[in-house]
């Protein structure tokens, strides 16, 4: 069936595709009908070149590798390239729905959840709000690939290569409460499986959280520790990676920023709620 030949309310299919090499091949893959509502990505914080420009590449790798439909970003805080203002600036027929937007979020955060829905329900425009990127395998993924870059991680379990720099224990380190760290667990114990090594996590809100986590590595026999931010980098808690992990003595990677697993991770929210608010 043609994109032209669908009705503008399906459900969006799996497109099917010649496989190609490089490491932007997505896996959750849809071709979305003409006249689908604009993904909007939201992202925390004003608009800041950090942010702006993970926001940028992630869009441009959910409706080039995903979606084949233009995707958007916009700040929740600040007037610069804001939310409601691109938001305020799409089209839509009356009661029809013209945006889904997708918080740019590891797990569920409380200010960011008020401030996007706030923005949603503002809108001059029909549009809903899809759940956070994480918890989801793909995040666990992407941890593995920031440590693994950073020289923490074996890329995989396959390969035997010694790294000396490796790290034998890992901390996944949240922005957030006791809330938030629990949401992280799960992503903890995935990322354990794929590195065969102890993980705990903690909130980089609380200096002691990383420090009891620390102690807990130590405990469980990792003589090198390694910190990986469980956060995509416009986050203000991004700010507190570096200094949390020397505090402890630990080395760090790098946030997620624009990695191809998020923007799988997007499109993936993005039909998910587009499907729930067609069935409504």
């Amino acid at each position: 069936m043609s994109p032209e030949s669908q009705a503008p309310e399906a459900l969006p299919s799996r497109r099917r595709r010649a496989p190609r090499g490089g490491r932007h091949r997505g896996d959750e893959s849809f071709l979305l009908p003409p006249n689908s509502p604009t993904l909007v990505l939201a992202v925390p914080g004003p608009a800041r070149h950090a942010g702006t420009a993970i926001a940028a590449e992630l869009a441009r790798l959910v409706e080039i590798e995903h979606t084949g439909q233009p995707a958007r970003y916009g700040h929740l805080e600040g007037d610069e390239a804001s939310l409601t203002a691109v938001l305020a600036g799409l089209r839509g027929a009356d009661g029809e729905l013209a945006a889904v937007v997708v918080p740019l979020s590891t797990g569920p955060d409380p200010r960011m959840d008020a401030a996007l829905h706030a923005a949603v329900t503002a809108a001059p425009v029909h549009a809903v709000a899809a759940e956070p990127l994480g918890p989801h395998p793909l995040i666990a993924e992407a941890l593995h690939d920031r440590l693994a870059d950073a020289g923490l991680a074996r890329a995989d379990r396959i390969r035997l290569m010694t790294m000396v720099t490796a790290a034998s224990g890992v901390i996944v380190a949240t922005p957030g409460d006791a809330t938030a760290v629990r949401q992280a667990e799960v992503t903890g114990v995935l990322l354990a499986s794929r590195l065969a090594a102890p993980v705990f996590t903690a909130s980089l809100n609380d200096e002691s959280s990383v420090k009891a986590a620390t102690e807990q590595l130590r405990a469980a026999g990792a003589a090198s520790i390694a910190l990986a931010p469980h956060l995509i980098g416009p986050e203000p808690e991004a700010a507190l990676a570096a200094p949390a992990a020397a505090s402890v003595g630990a080395a760090a990677s790098t946030p997620l920023g624009a990695h191809p697993a998020l923007a799988r991770l997007a499109a993936l929210r993005y039909v998910e709620a587009l499907s729930l608010a067609l069935a409504d």
